[in-house]
């Protein structure tokens, strides 16, 4: 189980960058990093960060993932799922919007939804539903 977990949270981390907890201000890494300070710093110290090389460490030694580090593990993994989710929904929702208002703009960042809102009184209600529903910011 914490094998999938790890390996979800390392190729979602790798999609979507840095993100917020939906009830928190810090970012998804900074809560792994603050749970896991103890695994990071007994077998991880030497990792170069970046590009999942932390989450690489923490399943080649999962076997001594503390509670907190795994429950922490477990939780990024559901909330990176959760934004997976959110992301295809709005997509799919606002696919003609986004290829009608926001053809010229590079994704990432948020800049897709911000071209969204700025045409927010042109695009389809379909969209406008799919932006609410996942409260995008």
């Amino acid at each position: 189980m914490k094998n999938i977990l790890v390996h979800m949270v390392l190729v979602l981390s790798v999609a979507f960058g840095s993100v917020a907890w939906a009830e928190e201000k810090e970012t998804i890494e900074s809560a792994v990093m603050k749970a896991c300070k103890s695994e990071i710093d007994n077998y991880c110290k030497n990792v170069t960060l970046g590009e999942g090389r932390l989450l690489a460490c923490f399943y080649a030694h999962e076997d001594k993932l503390s509670g907190e580090c795994s429950y922490t593990l477990y939780k990024a993994a559901s909330a990176l799922e959760q934004l997976a989710a959110a992301f295809t929904y709005v997509a799919q929702s606002c696919e003609v919007d986004i290829k009608t208002f926001c053809s010229n703009v590079k994704p990432g960042e948020g800049r897709i939804v911000g071209c969204l809102k700025k045409n927010a009184s042109s695009i389809s209600s379909q969209c406008t539903k799919a932006l609410d529903e996942v409260n995008a910011k």
